[in-house]
């Protein structure tokens, strides 16, 4: 029986709002603002990667990766004058928007948004956050619906200029999605500072590092962390401390070498994990004589 492969998921676009004054930072460069060692904006537009295009809204940068650049005119003009500016930059029928601020955005919390919009006839889908807020700047929507509802707002006096965004949503059938770590954006110096503190927490801390290292080095590259560290204790303890980060940068040395990709790491770690056990199992083994088991030894007085 041939099992067929499910269906490619639609291509979206994503807009990302990224020129807000930042008033209650001080007019800080928020989007700039690093979290976990990475600027807010490139933690968000890692969230969205696989986007087929994505826009921020804002004055150019630089950035983690390739993003198409656009401008509310006037600049400063609000959330819908800067959304409907992206929103003409894009062609997918379904698009993400976001804001610039959100630390714990992450791949997942984008997919879900998605299934769940592909999965329902409404206009939208948004997170709301720990107090029951709509949250409309984390949210996937059906752009024609988009669309509709700018043109309507366009047409009354003074455009989108200075609009709340709850003028724009109120018009559309939204899909509420409860979410209050995804949800958390940061508009305050002590919003960053919790941010910056849960980041630093023992159960995210490794998994935060790792994908700030791997934003850095500009690779997308999914591995077994456990692997990893099983064979830095291993090296570690079967053969001397500094031998746990030699042996891991070996071994991705050894799996770039062989081509990449996780299934080539796992099998240089497996490699190097059962030659740290070889090793160890040598200096614990019990001392055995350098002779042959039936070997009778020389006693003769002058035996060498």
């Amino acid at each position: 029986m041939t099992v067929s492969e499910p269906p490619p998921a639609a291509a979206y676009d994503a807009v990302v709002l990224a020129g807000g004054a930042a008033r209650r930072l001080g007019g800080a460069d928020k989007p700039g603002v690093r979290v976990g060692g990475r600027a807010l904006l490139d933690r968000v537009l890692a969230a969205c990667a696989d986007a087929r295009t994505t826009v921020v809204v804002a004055d150019p940068r630089p950035t983690a990766r390739p993003v198409t650049w656009a401008r509310e005119d006037p600049p400063g003009g609000g959330p819908v004058a800067a959304l409907d500016a992206g929103l003409r930059h894009t062609t997918a029928e379904q698009v993400v928007v976001l804001s610039a601020d959100l630390p714990f955005l992450g791949e997942a919390t984008v997919r879900r948004l998605l299934t769940a919009l592909r999965a329902t006839g409404a206009d939208g889908v948004l997170l709301t956050d720990a107090d029951g807020r709509d949250q409309p700047l984390v949210a996937a929507y059906r752009a024609p619906a988009l669309r509709r509802e700018l043109t309507a707002l366009s047409s009354g006096q003074g455009g989108t200029t200075g609009l709340a965004l709850r003028r724009l949503t109120a018009g559309l059938d939204l899909t509420r999605v409860p979410d209050p770590v995804a949800s958390f954006d940061c508009d305050t110096w002590d919003d960053i500072a919790a941010a910056r503190a849960r980041i630093r927490e023992h159960g995210h801390v490794l998994d935060e590092w790792i994908s700030a290292v791997k934003d850095e080095l500009g690779i997308d590259l999914d591995v077994d962390t456990g692997v990893l560290l099983d064979l830095a204790r291993d090296a570690a303890h079967g053969v001397a401390r500094p031998a746990a980060p030699l042996t891991t940068f070996l071994v991705g040395y050894a799996a770039a070498q062989a081509g990449g990709g996780p299934e080539a790491v796992a099998e240089a770690s497996r490699k190097a994990a059962a030659l740290a056990l070889r090793w160890a199992d040598e200096d614990t083994a019990d001392t055995k004589p350098d002779v042959a088991p039936d070997a009778t030894p020389d006693t003769r007085p002058d035996a060498g």
